[in-house]
Parts: structure tokens; sequence; C-alpha cells
């Protein structure tokens, strides 16, 4: 029951952001001012995504949250096997690697932590992307 409650909302989160993702690259702005890293001492990012780059973060996020459906078993027309196992493994490393961070702008152990991208990570992104590792690991296990 755990891991399904697990999987559930890792699968809801993804779907989420995914959507999040579309509606940025396609001109919505809520939620943008804290979700790209900032140069220390002010409020500018230190990048601005093209929409390319955009829909390509919410099509892979999309891809992830598909790997996910397959190796938990919700879907019907096709089962888990090697690959959607190996795709688990790969996307829970990605999670994690993005939790660690960088070692400056964003993560668990970034130097920059007075931004307000910075504080959102710690409080919020970086755990996520802890948690979502986790869901893919629970779904290789489970």
């Amino acid at each position: 029951m755990t891991d399904t409650l697990i999987l559930l909302s890792a699968i809801t989160i993804l779907l989420l952001i995914s959507g999040v993702h579309f509606y940025w690259a396609f001109g919505g702005t809520w939620g943008s001012s804290v979700v790209l890293p900032q140069k220390e001492g002010g409020e500018q990012p230190i990048f601005t995504p093209r929409v390319f780059e955009t829909v390509s973060v919410a099509i892979l996020i999309l891809a992830a949250c598909c790997i996910l459906l397959i190796q938990a078993n919700m879907v019907p027309f096709f089962q888990a096997n090697f690959f959607s196992e190996v795709g688990s493994y790969i996307v829970a490393s990605v999670f994690v690697l993005r939790a660690i961070g960088d070692f400056k702008y964003l993560g668990f152990f970034k130097r920059i932590r007075q931004t307000k991208f910075a504080k959102y990570d710690t409080k919020y992104f970086s755990p996520l992307c802890l948690y979502l590792a986790l869901s893919f690991v629970v779904a290789v296990i489970f």
C-alpha cells in the first residue's frame, strides 16, 4: 500500500512538473521567479532558458513519468522489463545528482544560499528530487 502511494504521488508530481514546463515554454510566468538559479547578491538568473530547452525538459520529465508507470506495472499493455528497470535507475541517479547539485548554485551542497531560488531549492526542490529518486527505486524493488 505504501509503495503504491509513493508511486502514484511521484507520477502525479512528474505530470504536474512537466505540465508547468510546457506552460512556461508557451509564455506562462507563474512561479518562474523562483525556479532559476540566481547570481549572488541579486535576483538576476544565471541563465534564461529558451523555449526549445524548456520543452525538452518537459518532454524528458514526461518520459521519466512513462518509465515509472511501466516499471510500476501501471500500464496494462507494457510489462516492466530490463529497459524500464535500467531507465528507472538512470532517472533515479539523475534526480540524486540534481539533489546533490553543482556545489555553487543548486542542490544541498550549494555555496550561494541567500537568493530566493536557493531558499526554495533547499526547502522544496532538492528534497523533492530525493523523493522522486526514491520513487524510482521503489518501483524497481516492489
